[in-house]
């Protein structure tokens, strides 16, 4: 690994290092969901923080390539499930299959939450956001920020992580482009 960071390094060199320390720090993985004119969407999604203290704010990044994203352009709430350790069948349904061929919603317990986006009934530690914001700086996700419109969380909890789903077939690859039709 490169640790001089005065040292000339390929991109295939930065990238390796890159992906190396992305590796090391295992994000939580969270569940998005949205719900636009009656239509239900959620993907599983690795790209996520809090973003401001004063105001309180929440950044998530979603893939351009999910179906959510489509419903997410015109949606103006938003739930982040923070998936608990033993959510592996959660994360195998919103991360391995995709919303352009299946309902996933008709595979898992949910209620409709403030302006109609679903919660998950089996998730207990969860935000609803009021879209504040939306960035595309043209990449493969675009960045969404929100204001806490509700926050509920039950005891402390042990957050799922990047390599305890590391080995789900994604329903979309990130590189895809949605069709739009």
């Amino acid at each position: 690994m490169n640790t001089d960071p005065d040292r000339s390094t390929s991109d295939d060199a930065v990238a390796d290092d890159f992906d190396e320390l992305m590796a090391q720090v295992a994000p939580a993985m969270v569940v998005v969901t949205v719900a636009v004119d009656g239509e239900a969407s959620g993907c599983l999604v690795g790209f996520h923080a809090q973003c401001s203290i004063n105001p309180r704010r929440y950044a998530l990044w979603l893939s351009k390539a999910n179906h959510t994203y489509e419903l997410a352009l015109r949606a103006h709430t938003f739930a982040v499930h923070f998936l608990d350790d033993g959510d592996e069948a959660l994360a195998e349904l919103f991360g391995g299959l995709t919303g352009d061929e299946v309902d996933k919603f008709e595979r898992t317990s949910w209620s409709p939450g403030p302006g109609g986006v679903p919660l998950l009934d089996g998730c207990r530690h969860r935000l609803v956001l009021a879209r504040h914001a939306l960035f595309d700086a043209g990449e493969d996700h675009v960045c969404l920020v929100g204001d806490p419109v509700a926050a509920t969380t039950a005891d402390e909890f042990t957050p799922l992580r990047l390599p305890d789903v590391d080995d789900i077939e994604p329903g979309h690859e990130a590189e895809e482009e949605r069709h739009r039709g």
